[in-house]
């Protein structure tokens, strides 16, 4: 699959960064930059790896000069510095590794150019100029008329019920919304997604992590395992002695080819994720934050709120309170709500006899429980994640199913209304921001 790079986006940025493994390329890179106005102290000792570590940390260059000299499997580690790429860098790479077909596989994933080692001055030159020509040309936008909406569930504190909410998510859009869907569980030891479906996981998650050069779509094709002819599951039970150790470019492969196969994404995603590989959220549309009325929940909304605001400023966010009890609660709803600074978007009420039965059943609440409270208030969210999406996706699916406009849709759809005087907490009551 070809690397993850996109066109250029806003911002400015530094001209030029070079990381080169040896002296000779270096004291070369410096005179030839030196030359073209742009500062030499851009240019630094070390490798792809160096440039990895760097760039994760700081803004990318409109040019990016890369050694390879030093890489076991350039390919695939190219996929690594994509990941940390901003969008519209122009990459230019060099090697000691004579191989066309090495040359080829490389300008396929979006290099720029393949340099081979040693390098002269006029060549590097006009590699340069070439790469910054190409920085500088008038960029056409890049029109994808396939509907694609991606959300992301994240739980403040492990129990919250964020793979319940998931999973019951994912199977409305693939029954009521008649979707193609896909549910993507990245907690690759503990995962519950296939198991809440009464389905084997498979190795699909598994390769993909330790093979990222394999992922494609014949390879989605095979690795995830269906759960009907709409809802498409990708799911680990990786063993607990086996530490599989990514730097997140597999999953963000994984993201780009769901993109490209189902129109609605589901991620189940570990909040340790947003540690270790916080660009997984940037091409999230809704992220639905899971809590709880707990004073630990509380402190890490506020906090994964916080890190939302500053990483996924794009997304829509929900919060989402699961498992509420009437009289119960650790602290109470108004007081939670302060002390976040901002409304609970829903309420899902705390049902042990619906969450017991659809474990029996090795089915979603959604599904097993769809007549009670508790089922009535998914469907409400699900509906409400479709009204938060952008209008851009959102009206792509609608004019796709011949539903008419998005207003007039948005308009048709009705909230479960609570039988009797029931508490907000138990009717999945929803609050307009």
């Amino acid at each position: 699959m070809n690397a993850p790079w996109k066109p250029a986006g806003g911002g400015s940025r530094d001209a030029f960064h070079a990381y080169v493994c040896d002296d000779h390329s270096l004291d070369l890179i410096r005179a030839v930059v030196q030359e073209l106005g742009w500062p030499i102290e851009k240019v630094y000792k070390g490798g792809l790896r160096n440039a990895v570590q760097s760039l994760s940390m700081s803004a990318s260059p409109n040019v990016l000069f890369v050694d390879l000299s030093e890489s076991g499997d350039p390919l695939n580690d190219i996929n690594s510095l994509a990941e940390v790429c901003e969008p519209g860098t122009v990459v230019i790479a060099s090697g000691q590794v004579n191989d066309v077909r090495l040359y080829r596989d490389l300008v396929a994933s979006g290099i720029q150019d393949y340099l081979l080692k040693p390098m002269s001055a006029d060549l590097l030159r006009d590699a340069l100029a070439s790469a910054q020509a190409v920085f500088l040309a008038p960029k056409t936008e890049i029109v994808d008329d396939r509907p694609h909406l991606m959300v992301s569930v994240i739980g403040t504190r492990g129990g919250v019920g964020a793979s319940t909410v998931a999973t019951s998510l994912a199977y409305l859009s693939s029954t009521k919304g008649k979707r193609p869907t896909a549910l993507l569980d990245l907690d690759v030891h503990f995962g519950t997604g296939a198991l809440s479906m009464d389905l084997e996981p498979g190795r699909g998650l598994t390769d993909a992590v330790e093979n990222p050069s394999r992922i494609d779509g014949l390879f989605i094709e095979r690795a995830m395992v269906r759960a009907s002819e709409t809802l498409a599951i990708l799911s680990a039970e990786a063993p607990i002695s086996n530490p599989l150790i990514t730097d997140g470019s597999a999953y963000y492969q994984l993201e780009e080819e769901l993109r490209g196969a189902f129109e609605w994404t589901f991620i189940d995603m570990p909040r340790a994720m947003l540690v270790q590989h916080p660009h997984l959220v940037h091409e999230s549309n809704v992220v639905i934050v899971v809590t709880e009325f707990t004073l630990a929940s509380a402190r890490d909304t506020i906090r994964i709120l916080s890190w939302l605001k500053s990483n996924a400023p794009q997304s829509q966010i929900l919060v989402v309170a699961n498992k509420a009890q009437t009289g119960v609660a650790e602290i109470a709803r108004k007081d939670f709500e302060h002390s976040i600074e901002r409304q609970i978007d829903m309420v899902l009420p705390y049902d042990a006899k619906v969450a017991t039965q659809a474990a029996k059943l090795g089915k979603t609440i959604a599904e097993s429980g769809r007549a009670s409270k508790l089922g009535q208030a998914f469907l409400a969210l699900s509906k409400l994640i479709a009204s938060s999406g952008p209008t851009e996706a959102i009206d792509k699916i609608t004019a796709k199913k011949g539903g008419g406009s998005l207003i007039s849709r948005l308009l048709e759809v009705k909230l479960p209304k609570p039988k009797g005087k029931v508490k907000a907490e138990a009717s999945g009551e929803l609050v307009g921001d």
